[in-house]
């Protein structure tokens, strides 16, 4: 990387996603742990959800993901000069990101990992963007990806019915700061409050020798605490999009869409209200993918700009918000090509 221009502008320019091929169904999951389908759907909105299959892995579904969005932004592999990758659940514990970059022959690329749960992939959106506005980076990739159906405990319907696999990619490049993409940002962090959802290391420890233990690797299930979870996302989302719309001199009347990490139908629904929002414009995708943790943003941003709904110059904002507990939000202008 070199240094270029300070100052620059961050377009969004193309996407792509990466799904597993397999869809598991409320009525599926009825099958296996006591609950049906107007009990999942009438708490979450969720109805069904993709989980990775023989074969498809967190690297395939990224890879698949990344080589959509850069086809969508019609650039080569070899014009990336960044590849963040946004996930809490990676293939190799010392990063996915180097593996994707590989496999897409993006070899000019620096790639890296980032992990803030379901806050991944905006922090991951405005780490990039510093990058790009410092000059030392023209074109990225920023992706968004989780495989948590590994670390969900299946027998437990509190949590199996939410999560979901996916990978989902936004490519963004270098612009004049009059075209930015990115208009403002927020970003927050509470880790007094970690224990309210948590993907925790075993405490397994083996024996090595005399009174010398280690502690073994491996994780334990997902844990929840669903109403604190619920509570904290109702109060805090409103509260980090208000500041940023005061920040950036935005009125709720000027949102096109409102882009929010697809937890919970009802979280979406308090937030629209909160803002005045009619159903309409509020991007949902739930209902077929279930919580896909870092890919959910860009996943429902794909589907949106796919089916012709968000078209260039549309205004999103946008808020991840999650384990840590960590949230943040972001005003958003996509600048890509019209679906079609």
């Amino acid at each position: 990387m070199s240094l270029g221009q300070l100052g620059s502008g961050m377009a969004l320019v193309g996407c792509g996603r990466g799904l597993p091929r397999q869809s598991i169904s409320n009525a599926d999951l009825s099958q296996r742990v006591d609950t049906n389908d107007e009990w999942i759907r009438s708490r979450t909105g969720i109805a069904a959800r993709r989980v990775a299959g023989p074969g498809e892995s967190l690297t395939t579904l990224s890879v698949e993901a990344a080589q959509a969005a850069l086809d969508h932004a019609g650039w080569q592999s070899e014009d990336l000069d960044l590849i963040v990758l946004a996930t809490s659940s990676p293939d190799d514990l010392f990063g996915t990101a180097p593996l994707i970059q590989g496999q897409l022959g993006a070899h000019r690329a620096v790639a890296f990992d980032l992990t803030a749960a379901c806050s991944g992939f905006l922090f991951a959106l405005i780490t990039v963007s510093q990058y790009i506005r410092s000059g030392t980076a023209r074109r990225a990739l920023v992706i968004g990806a989780d495989q948590l159906s590994r670390w969900v405990d299946w027998d437990d319907r509190r949590t199996c019915v939410l999560f979901g696999d996916g990978a989902a990619a936004l490519a963004v490049e270098a612009c004049p700061p009059e075209a930015n993409g990115l208009l403002g940002f927020r970003m927050h962090s509470d880790g007094r409050r970690a224990d309210s959802l948590t993907l925790r290391q075993s405490e397994e420890r083996r024996h090595l020798v005399g009174d010398c233990t280690a502690q073994v690797g491996g994780f334990t299930p997902i844990a929840m605490n669903g109403q604190e979870v619920y509570k904290f996302a109702v109060r805090e989302v409103p509260a980090v999009l208000q500041e940023l719309l005061e920040e950036t001199g935005t009125t709720p009347d000027q949102i096109d869409w409102l882009l929010l990490h697809q937890a919970n139908q009802r979280i979406l629904d308090s937030v629209a209200q909160r803002f005045d929002l009619p159903p309409e414009r509020v991007l949902s995708n739930l209902a077929s993918y279930g919580n896909t943790s870092a890919a959910t943003i860009p996943l429902m941003l794909q589907e949106a700009v796919a089916d012709g709904r968000v078209q260039p110059g549309h205004l999103l904002a946008s808020s991840g918000f999650g384990a840590g507990l960590s949230w943040g939000a972001a005003l958003l202008r996509w600048q890509g090509p019209a679906a079609g």
